[in-house]
């Protein structure tokens, strides 16, 4: 709390004045003497509730003209409210759909293990707008950008690995992710492309793509996935589905060419620990920036010094009327 003017509290000296003024006539004051042959009568009355109520309407006169110097004087109270305004950043998810994705080197299969990882990301960015691109032999946009983050969780969760012709176009996987965002205004703009094989379908290459997204100054996060080496995949034979291990083939130096042009950076995951560990990485890298201003919110006070005073210049009326009249 302080005082707006606080010279103004220099008028307290006048109540503690009238205070010294008011002991200096209960002292000088001269009373009538009588002989009688004891004084205890008088004793025991003058020290009574009575004698001590005389003096409380004096005492309320005091105090309220003590709190009204106090409340001229405007007394305030501040504290220190931050507003804090996010920046936030457009990301667009581009995942390979292709049946690839079904290998079981991920528990349980690789589509599934990214898709659940890529929702606890999605869950941990809710100042973003994000988007879903999903591809294989083609490729399209699983969601646009959003901040509904309901919506964007539910609808990666019906990516599935037959949505469309299978194959690998990486590079119109890419250009799809970069369409969704060259018209954002958001300062930073990002694309992390998952996949797990080799560029072998579509009308634009991994390096048109790539240079489109420098264009638009898109950073692209590349994730290759899959083992090192062979991986369990289910494969149908005339016997059932049987799980055999086929060899993972991932064009590491083309996603890793992708992200140096952009400035971004090309991770690995072989399981589903490394996977959460890469998204965890990129969501520390990717910070929303945040503007923070501090201003001071002040409170009045003078109101409940103003009431208090009021009250006690109502008691010693009330006093003066019921209770000093009766005095003897």
């Amino acid at each position: 709390m302080f005082f707006e003017y606080p010279k103004l509290l220099w008028l307290l000296a006048v109540p503690f004045l009238m205070v010294l003024h008011y002991i200096y006539l209960e002292l000088k004051e001269r009373h009538p003497h009588l002989r009688v042959s004891t004084s205890v009568p008088w004793m025991v009355r003058g020290t009574g509730l009575m004698n001590v109520l005389r003096h409380l309407p004096f005492l309320c006169r005091i105090a309220a003209l003590s709190l009204i110097i106090v409340a001229i004087a405007r007394p305030r109270s501040s504290e220190e409210i931050e507003k804090i305004d996010t920046e936030g950043i457009d990301i667009v998810l581009a995942m390979d759909v292709s049946t690839s994705m079904l290998a079981r080197d991920f528990t349980p299969d690789r589509i599934s293990a990214s898709k659940d990882i890529a929702i606890e990301f999605i869950s941990q960015r809710p100042s973003d707008r994000m988007g879903i691109v999903v591809f294989a032999g083609e490729s399209f946009t699983q969601c646009p950008l959003t901040t509904d983050r309901a919506t964007l969780i539910n609808l990666m969760k019906e990516v599935q690995t037959d949505l469309i012709e299978d194959g690998t176009a990486i590079g119109n996987g890419l250009a799809t992710a970069v369409a969704r965002m060259k018209d954002s205004d958001a300062k930073s703009r990002v694309v992390i492309l998952l996949t797990d094989g080799v560029n072998n379908r579509g009308e634009i290459s991994p390096q048109m793509a790539a240079e489109i997204a420098k264009t638009y100054g898109i950073r692209v996060y590349t994730i290759g996935v899959g083992a090192n080496g062979m991986a369990p995949y289910p494969v149908m034979t005339p016997w059932g589905v049987e799980v055999q291990n086929v060899k993972v083939e991932i064009d590491e130096k083309l996603l890793s060419d992708i992200a140096d042009a952009t400035g971004g950076r090309y991770f690995r995951a072989t399981d589903n620990t490394k996977l959460a560990e890469i998204y965890s990485e990129i969501n520390k890298m990717e910070k929303a920036r945040t503007t923070i201003d501090s201003f001071p919110v002040y409170r009045e006070l003078f109101g409940k010094y103003a009431l208090a005073a009021l009250l006690l210049l109502l008691l010693e009326l009330m006093l003066n009327w019921f209770v000093i009249r009766r005095l003897p």
